[in-house]
């Protein structure tokens, strides 16, 4: 039987899910040997941290969501918008990179969901615009593997 989540609950899982990408990017820039790439992190990281911002922003303020979106808010099948990641896992380049494409692409899905249960156009436009920017992060580390990861084997 789908549970009901409020929206406050899915703001702030989204604002988890921003912060834990931030980090992740954050480390994965420490241990980048690619200067490129490192900065492709470090920008990554930042960006997530605006997510963030916005969502926090959100919740703060509820500028942007309207009463009638929390009754119609069911189950977001959050498990769904996960990643499993060890953060103290040794792992190589290669594996960093398909984390972050499979979190991107996790992040994105969040997102699109989470707009499409809104009838706020305000929080619609909100959400689908963060869904394109994990949509292109997502394309920047299919990018950086097929040059890097795919051309050296």
């Amino acid at each position: 039987m789908p549970q009901k989540v409020t929206t406050d609950e899915i703001l702030n899982f989204a604002i988890n899910e921003e912060h834990q990408a931030a980090e992740f990017y954050t480390r994965l820039a420490s241990r980048a040997k690619h200067t490129g790439m490192r900065d492709t992190f470090l920008q990554f990281a930042d960006e997530e941290r605006g997510h963030k911002a916005k969502l926090v922003d959100i919740l703060a303020g509820k500028r942007f969501l309207s009463p009638a979106d929390e009754a119609k808010v069911l189950d977001l099948q959050i498990a769904e918008y996960t990643v499993d990641e060890d953060p103290n896992a040794d792992i190589d380049y290669q594996g960093a990179l398909l984390i972050a494409m499979k979190k991107e692409k996790a992040a994105f899905r969040l997102y699109t969901d989470m707009a499409s249960l809104t009838q706020d156009p305000s929080i619609r436009s909100v959400l689908l615009g963060l869904a394109q920017e994990e949509a292109k992060h997502k394309l920047r580390f299919e990018i950086e593997y097929d040059e890097r990861v795919l051309t050296d084997n």
